[in-house]
């Protein structure tokens, strides 16, 4: 559990899927500014880990949400559920439909109307032109992306995404590799992704890390973050000039 900036934790952690080994995953607790506490994702913590946080946050009554932020990423909902089973549970629709036995808030948080209730601590983005939620489960393109305002931090589950192998430098930010399967199969789709994106680099421009599923926290210099998302896209470039071929 390593403190980024004050109010703002990070948490990585270990997920085995079958043929690639140990993909990490993690994260994130930030302190609101009535100094209650808000946890970004979902992780069966180790000891160490949840030791910290319990003892940060009154033994887990002084988290007021959990908020799950990726439709996909699912796995480990329940065991942070019960280990903060006070907080509010926040997931997005498909959450519900893949754990309906859980006590999960009416509103996902992909509605802007459960977005308003944390945007005193947090600011919100998803990907316009791809599906949110795609029939092929590869397909992790789309999230919600979450700011926070104070230390200006970015936690991001999938949609960009951050290289970080043993013994090699780490890669500067990237949208998913299946980008192409999430667009949207009508006309102006790349054109809307493409917009989202460069208006998310102006927007946040100031933003001094990211935090990535699945293995990497990425520190930025300043405007690091404006230049890697508008390189992120002209990587992606190819994927939405067929697109754009195939669907006007």
């Amino acid at each position: 559990m390593r403190e980024l900036s004050p109010g703002f934790w990070n948490i990585r952690g270990s997920f085995e899927i079958d043929g690639m080994g140990d993909v990490g995953t993690h994260m994130s607790l930030i302190r609101k500014g009535d100094g209650r506490f808000l946890a970004i994702d979902s992780y069966a913590l180790e000891d160490r880990d949840r030791q910290a946080l319990l003892a940060l946050t009154d033994n887990g009554l002084a988290i007021d949400a959990i908020i799950n932020v990726h439709p996909f990423h699912t796995v480990f909902c329940r065991t942070m559920h019960q280990l903060v089973p006070e907080a509010r549970l926040i997931g997005t629709r498909r959450h519900h439909r893949e754990a309906p036995e859980l006590p999960w808030d009416p509103l996902p948080i992909e509605h802007a109307e459960c977005q308003r209730h944390f945007m005193a601590d947090l600011e919100f983005a998803i990907p316009d032109g791809v599906d949110f939620v795609c029939y092929d489960d590869r397909v992790h393109v789309a999230s919600v992306l979450v700011r926070h305002r104070p230390s200006r931090i970015v936690h991001v589950d999938d949609t960009l995404n951050v290289q970080q192998l043993p013994g090699r430098s780490q890669s500067k930010l990237q949208f998913h590799p299946l980008l192409a399967s999430a667009l949207q199969p009508e006309a102006g789709a790349a054109d809307a992704f493409a917009s989202w994106a460069r208006n998310l680099a102006e927007r946040w421009a100031e933003t001094p890390a990211v935090c990535a599923a699945h293995n990497a926290v990425r520190s930025l210099r300043p405007d690091g973050w404006r230049e890697e998302v508008l390189g992120a896209l002209a990587a992606v470039d190819k994927a939405l000039v067929a697109h754009r071929l195939n669907h006007g």
